[in-house]
């Protein structure tokens, strides 16, 4: 699928994995994104990957993605402005790590992960991304519908993608009960859509980064990384946001790639 030209709805596009892609889609000739994200500096982000550019193509939408009518607004401007959406990577994400199962050293009580927190991670990494996606297919189904075509031919270009953001914690990974869930969920929801969306012309695919140099990841410390992390990664580095966004245009870019892409690094944990 032809990059150069295409409109694209980008979340997370503040920071990290988000952030990056798009930098790499607009190197690559993408007409528009919007760049969607709940931070502040949303703006500051989309300028600096205006002036990289040398063009106007990152449009700055501050709100929550777990908002219906936030998301609505979104796809029904860019399509309005700069025509129907076909790439879609929601990366926005969350973490609110903790042992599922804490005992205290001195009551001998047992505490479990806040329910809470095990929402909201849902809500955010599963429940939002999964509908982000499938606002887009609805609106490539609805076009094809008015114009009075019924199921893709692959005589017809590639109407559409979707690149999921895994996690290798997809596997399991200690601490991430709620994290590792969304994920894991993730390569579910993405298998289902690969099997309904082709229907309506458009791909979907997930990629698995492992540890990766993003506030998210950065945030758990530089002792934690050098500890647990490093040590297990055959690179002996974090990944790089760049080489992440790499990835996905592979998956964007080459029509053949299907299903789960991993880009870990060589991570393979050590057995407790």
């Amino acid at each position: 699928m032809e990059i150069k030209g295409r409109v694209g709805v980008i979340t997370g596009g503040g920071s990290g994995i988000g952030n990056a892609v798009s930098f790499e889609l607009a190197k690559r000739g993408v007409k528009k994104l919007a760049l969607v994200d709940m931070s502040d500096n949303i703006e500051i982000a989309a300028e600096q990957i205006n002036n990289e550019a040398n063009a106007d193509i990152c449009v700055p939408f501050k709100g929550n993605t777990c908002d219906e009518e936030f998301r609505t607004s979104v796809f029904e401007e860019m399509k309005a402005k700069y025509g129907l959406p076909s790439i879609c990577i929601p990366a926005a994400g969350i973490t609110r790590d903790d042992l599922a199962v804490r005992v205290d050293k001195e009551t001998k009580k047992a505490s479990m992960y806040p329910v809470e927190n095990f929402k909201l991670v849902v809500d955010v990494n599963l429940i939002a991304p999964v509908y982000w996606a499938m606002h887009m297919i609805a609106m490539i189904a609805e076009d094809r519908a008015v114009k009075g075509l019924k199921k893709w031919h692959p005589d017809e270009r590639v109407q559409g993608t979707v690149v999921f953001i895994g996690s290798i914690s997809s596997q399991g990974n200690k601490g991430q009960v709620s994290y590792a869930s969304t994920k894991a969920g993730i390569e579910g929801a993405a298998a289902t859509l690969t099997k309904e969306a082709i229907f309506h012309g458009v791909r979907c695919g997930v990629i698995h980064p492992g540890f990766t140099d993003t506030p998210m990841v950065r945030a758990m410390g530089d002792e934690y990384i050098e500890k647990y992390v490093l040590p297990d990664t055959q690179l002996g580095r974090l990944i790089r946001p760049a080489e992440i966004a790499d990835a996905i245009c592979f998956m964007i870019s080459n029509s053949v790639i299907s299903g789960e892409l991993w880009a870990d690094a060589g991570w393979h944990p050590s057995p407790a």
